[in-house]
């Protein structure tokens, strides 16, 4: 196999370089975001249309602290899941509900590719 071949099939798969996870049970903060900016353009285009010539130059910007807060959203932070950890973890699961060592090893490796996936 040529070496550019190989750099492809390398490249072409992505992970995580620092598997940093979210504290959460949902997929993502996409209805929460959607909502934030939401109220933080309404504020916005009140401000702006209250402004006149004289006091333009008087205008703030809203912050994002005054329309939303980020314990309110879905997910409760962020923190590092170190590979030994993630190891021990999928091997738990996989011995809870494989049902024979090939299929807790075929479930681990699913596991761990997933935790790893971007």
């Amino acid at each position: 196999m040529r070496i550019e071949n190989l750099k492809d099939k390398i490249m072409s798969r992505s992970f995580k370089n620092t598997p940093i996870m979210g504290h959460t049970t949902c997929q993502s903060e996409r209805h929460d975001k959607r909502i934030w900016h939401k109220r933080w353009r309404l504020r916005e285009r009140i401000k702006l249309a209250s402004l006149t010539s004289e006091n333009f130059d008087d205008h703030c910007t809203t912050g994002h602290k005054e329309v939303s807060s980020p314990w309110n959203m879905a997910k409760d932070g962020k923190s590092y899941f170190a590979e030994k950890r993630q190891a021990s973890f999928a091997k738990s699961i996989a011995i809870k509900l494989g049902k024979n060592h090939q299929e807790q090893t075929a479930l681990k490796k699913r596991i761990l590719s997933r935790f790893m996936g971007k």
